[in-house]
């Protein structure tokens, strides 16, 4: 069974916040290229996870899901 990762929590939080996708990369200082994979719902590195964690002032958790695939 895989997994696959969802980042729908993480759009949602930026609607909420008022800021774009180009405002979260830059401000977490994300490589465009990573920001690619997060709107493919791919995995990206815990490093990653956890700067927009620190300037969005959440929890890994609010922002990602893991889900079982079938």
């Amino acid at each position: 069974m895989a997994m696959k990762v969802s980042y729908n929590k993480l759009w949602k939080l930026l609607v909420d916040k008022k800021m774009s996708k180009a405002d979260l990369r830059k401000m977490a200082e994300i490589a465009p290229n990573t920001l690619t994979k997060m709107r493919k719902d791919e995995p990206v590195s815990i490093d990653v996870l956890l700067r927009i964690c620190d300037k969005l002032d959440c929890n890994i958790g609010d922002m990602m899901d893991v889900i079982k695939e079938a």
